[in-house]
């Protein structure tokens, strides 16, 4: 027990947080855009393995990790707006399409891998090209802090930023109005003169954005290859965090960082002969406690809520 507290706190075991957390804050942010527009992605997953998949082959083949992100940005947007097309202008049902487009994601990927390089499990015979880790000039001088917070990936980076643009994004542009005036009441936004379908499109097509940025950081950063069923469930394990964030980009993040933390520890207990199968349901235990956390106190908050109304009525009596 004192080994594995001991390696907890390292500055090697604080950056991989931050490493894996990352995937999950672009799932969380891709989920959260959608719902502010009244729209449940649940084709998070799906969208990043795509993703993945995508960038990992065209840089490959062309020899450009720029043109295998274009590519598997292209992917992902695609994506969301094929789920768009279905749910908001050919009215199907969303759950029914969301697990329609993660289900054929998960096979599709399996087939072109296959299709590219013969192989059902990975793509390692393909030379594709990752994305840099980046040194931070003066903050990786900083004892303890640079060692955690400098040299990680270009995907680490963009995450934060994308936090800070979601909310500008969110709360500061008309945009942002628009995306949560449909998402509460599209009747009001329709009345003057705005086209919910337009603005739900939008929203989607950012939330594939988002998405594959977490699919191509798997594939082209975290790994160096594309992996089969390699993004493990942290598009669903995204949504989670979204909901326990209550839909705000920082309170998401902070959700992401919790399932990071939990991520990383079921790496380091690899070394200590912790049973396989527990390392594996560690981030799926710590979604299901988050949730619980979250569920009972929202079921306080609106208790409270209802006690608050009752005194206001019993004082106006």
């Amino acid at each position: 027990m004192y080994e594995i507290v001991r390696v907890i706190f390292t500055t090697r075991f604080l950056a991989g947080v931050f490493r894996l957390t990352t995937p999950i804050v672009f799932a969380s942010m891709s989920c959260l855009i959608a719902k502010k527009a009244g729209v449940r992605n649940i084709t998070i997953e799906g969208t990043m393995l795509c993703s993945a998949l995508t960038g990992v082959i065209v840089s490959a083949f062309t020899q450009n990790v720029w043109l295998g992100l274009a590519a598997g940005t292209i992917a992902g947007v695609g994506i969301g707006l094929f789920l768009g097309y279905f749910h908001i202008l050919m009215d199907t049902d969303i759950w029914l399409t969301g697990i329609a487009i993660n289900q054929f994601a998960n096979g599709f990927t399996v087939f072109v891998m296959f299709l590219v390089t013969g192989d059902k499990g990975s793509t390692s015979v393909l030379p594709s090209l990752t994305v840099p880790n980046i040194e931070i000039p003066l903050l990786k001088d900083i004892p303890l802090v640079g060692s955690v917070v400098s040299g990680q990936s270009l995907f680490t980076y963009l995450a934060v930023i994308l936090i800070v643009f979601i909310y500008i994004l969110l709360y500061k542009t008309p945009l942002g109005l628009r995306i949560r005036a449909v998402g509460e009441y599209s009747l009001a936004a329709e009345s003057v003169g705005e086209s919910p379908h337009r603005i739900k499109l939008i929203a989607l097509s950012l939330s594939g954005l988002c998405a594959s940025f977490g699919g191509m950081f798997m594939s082209m950063s975290y790994s160096s290859r594309f992996v089969r069923d390699m993004v493990a469930g942290r598009g669903f394990i995204g949504i989670a965090a979204e909901s326990m964030g209550g839909g705000r980009p920082v309170a998401a993040a902070a959700a992401s960082l919790f399932f990071g933390l939990a991520d990383s520890l079921a790496n380091v207990l690899q070394s200590f002969s912790v049973p396989s199968e527990l390392l594996l349901a560690i981030p799926y235990l710590a979604t299901i406690v988050g949730l619980v956390v979250y569920s009972a106190r929202k079921q306080n908050e609106e208790k409270r809520r209802i006690e608050k109304n009752l005194r206001r009525n019993e004082n106006g009596h």
